[in-house]
């Protein structure tokens, strides 16, 4: 993708360059350096000067990069003024050739400045002949000829600086005509109105040459006010910490870059990226090693991306990255293959070795949105889609965005519903297989949602994880299935609680003394509480997990691997997790007595937790052929509709009763344990036992 901008940019420096050197020869020959009759300490001064203004420019970090003013140019033109055109592109040469040598400038660079300089500087001196005879020899200035001056600065001043302006904006690939009046407005305060002292410069030399010196001091002044409105400029467009552009800048810029798609009929791409699991960084090694790690992203993005190309800091650890004139969306997606494998190299971090993973989502204008707004929602739409798949990225589609009103929506909601206990509990029972009877159940979040009605997890649990609001909702749902317990504990009841962990809660190294403090809270026992947590949750850093699993198995709380069989953890890990239960997922039960891979899985399942010395619960059983399935083949523990499905706490008593009468009735006839208590199935018990 470097091919793009090559094709634009270097025809046009060349052709600078070329043109710049051929005036500067032709001047050269003619053997005119100097008017004659004038001073030679005036014109080797502000030959120095020239020297020392290209050596020691002014860096001004400005809204698309770093710049530099260098104060060369006035003193070239004062040179131009005073003694020709010769003296003035000369001195300027010579500069830029110290420069290359000794600051390290590219040839191209300085081969450009050169010519860009000499064209300036001829273009002024042929305006300046054609309105006066200045340089005069050993003459100063009269008042007409101000006017001379003046002009002959002005074209200085424009083909100068729309020469420099055309190249950056061809090689930062932006519109060229807005980038030349938003730059040419600021070096009008700054080297623009340095040039109207050049005369002042050769007006002091003429009379005296040790003021040249102190007319420095307003030189200095007017620099230093440049200087201090650029910076105010930059700092206004750029994160403070990161120093990458901010999101008014990124938007400027995204607008731009679809303008000028729309002219050229390219594409442009938008990428938004969240880091994973940074929150972690900043839970286990503080705020301070979260910002040194933030500092370290755009520099690695940087190494894959086109100079072209803006990284953006949008808060947080939320970053962006514009892609202009993309050939096509394989392109872009091989970029964000680049990203991905660009921040797959560990980060150091004081000594400590951290590896972070980011998702990240795409949209292109004009394909997925002509405006900024639209361009960016979508992108964002597209980077929870790949959070949420755990791809690396996504590209928007539009069956993606039927869910985004929504879920920004629901985002906004979720505190306020923690607040006022929209979000309920319903409690799924497990049964033991051999006997029927309720062991324990699983806590199911549902949200009561005022204006949509009740919503499922899928709904707004993903959010959460993004948003920063799964802790709040973590606790919340945590205390509230512990207090739960406790009364159903209370009402002799012997039953344990499962409570689903998220993968980032599971890294929450405050997870521990948060769920202990709850248990001493509600004077409930820790044995009674039992964490559901998934493969895939542990192996995102199976190190910390295992850690943070540890601390809670010796706090004495129960801990189950839910979803057994999907994900992609090793016996190994198996072997070492203090788990006490397995649970195969509900997608190889329901399928066992049609599917031999999955009867398979299923009885090689439970064959692995009886030699582990671990419960087996089997999820999804819907059929009382599940049932005795499972139960013939030595499983512990079922939960399913075929039990019963999630209930509410305030009729799960009632459910419970009315279910052990069912039970007790059973064996007092001597009948198998019914799996379920309805009037139905006890009707078809009682006909089988006729």
């Amino acid at each position: 993708m470097q091919t793009v901008r090559s094709s634009r940019v270097r025809p046009y420096a060349t052709v600078v360059s070329v043109a710049g050197f051929a005036v500067l020869f032709f001047t050269a020959a003619s053997g005119r350096v100097g008017a004659s009759g004038s001073s030679s300490g005036q014109f080797w001064l502000l030959v120095a000067f020239v020297v020392l203004g290209e050596m020691l420019p002014i860096r001004l970090p400005r809204r698309n990069a770093d710049e530099e003013i260098s104060m060369a140019t006035a003193f070239s033109f004062a040179l131009l003024i005073s003694q020709g055109v010769a003296a003035a592109v000369l001195a300027l040469a010579l500069a830029e050739l110290l420069a290359y040598f000794f600051r390290g400038k590219t040839f191209s660079r300085s081969a450009f400045n050169i010519g860009q300089y000499t064209l300036a500087l001829a273009a002024s001196g042929a305006v300046l002949s054609l309105l006066s005879n200045v340089p005069r020899p050993g003459v100063p200035f009269e008042t007409a000829d101000l006017l001379a001056i003046a002009a002959a600065a002005i074209v200085f001043f424009l083909v100068n600086n729309v020469l420099t302006s055309v190249w950056f904006a061809l090689q930062q690939e932006i519109p060229v005509v807005d980038h030349l009046m938003r730059d040419l407005s600021f070096r009008a305060s700054t080297a623009g109105a340095s040039l109207a002292l050049a005369p002042v410069v050769v007006i002091a030399a003429q009379h005296s040459l040790p003021l040249i010196p102190v007319l420095l001091l307003p030189v200095l002044a007017l620099y230093k006010g440049g200087r201090q409105a650029a910076l105010n400029e930059y700092q206004a467009l750029h994160d403070n910490l990161t120093n990458l552009p901010n999101r008014v800048l990124l938007q400027d810029r995204v607008q731009q870059a679809i303008l000028t798609g729309d002219r050229e009929k390219s594409l442009v791409a938008v990428m938004l990226m969240d880091l994973d699991r940074f929150k972690e960084v900043n839970d286990t090694l503080g705020h301070h090693s979260g910002d040194l790690l933030l500092k370290q992203i755009g520099p690695r993005l940087r190494s894959v991306l086109r100079e072209s190309d803006t990284i953006a800091r949008l808060g947080g650890d939320e970053f962006a990255v514009l892609l202009p004139n993309v050939p096509d969306r394989a392109a872009a997606a091989q970029v964000a293959d680049k990203i991905k494998r660009a921040l797959d190299l560990p980060f150091e971090i004081q000594g400590l070795r951290l590896n972070i993973e980011a998702s990240i989502g795409i949209a292109f204008a004009p394909d997925h949105g002509r405006d900024v707004e639209t361009l960016m929602q979508r992108a964002d739409v597209a980077m929870y889609v790949s959070k949420g798949t755990r791809s690396g990225y996504a590209i928007y589609t539009t069956e993606q965005d039927r869910h985004s009103p929504n879920r920004l929506a629901l985002v906004g909601q979720i505190r306020t519903a923690l607040e006022k206990e929209e979000i309920e509990l319903y409690y799924q029972p497990k049964a033991e297989l051999l006997t029927g009877h309720i062991k324990g159940v699983e806590a199911l979040v549902r949200w009561h949602h005022p204006e949509r009605g009740l919503l499922f997890p899928d709904e707004f649990i993903p959010m959460t994880e993004n948003t920063g609001l799964i802790e709040p909702l973590t606790v919340y749902v945590l205390e509230a299935a512990i207090k739960q317990c406790r009364v159903w504990q209370e009402a002799g009841l012997d039953l344990t609680v499962a409570v689903n962990v998220s993968p980032r809660s599971l890294l929450d190294s405050q997870l521990p003394d948060q769920i202990e403090r709850l248990l001493r809270k509600w004077g409930l026992r820790s044995s009674a509480l039992r964490l559901e947590i998934t493969e895939s949750s542990i192996m995102e850093d199976p190190v910390r997990a295992m850690g943070i699993l540890d601390r809670l198995s010796e706090k004495g709380i129960s801990l189950a691997l839910d979803d057994f069989g999907t994900g992609y953890s090793s016996l190994s890990y198996l072997k070492r997790l203090p788990v006490n239960e397995l649970k195969i997922d509900k997608s190889f039960v329901m399928n066992m007595t049609a599917d031999e891979d999955d009867a398979v899985i299923v009885r090689s399942t439970i064959e692995l937790g009886r030699n582990l010395g671990l419960e087996v619960v089997a999820e999804g059983v819907e059929t009382e052929e599940h049932w005795q399935t499972l139960a013939d083949l030595g499983c512990d523990f079922a939960q399913g509709y075929y039990l019963s499905r999630p209930i509410a706490a305030g009729e799960f008593m009632q459910w419970l009763r009315a279910r052990e009468k069912s039970l007790q009735q059973a064996d007092e006839l001597h009948h198998e344990p019914a799996p379920d208590s309805t009037p139905e199935s006890k009707r078809k018990k009682a006909d089988k036992s006729e």
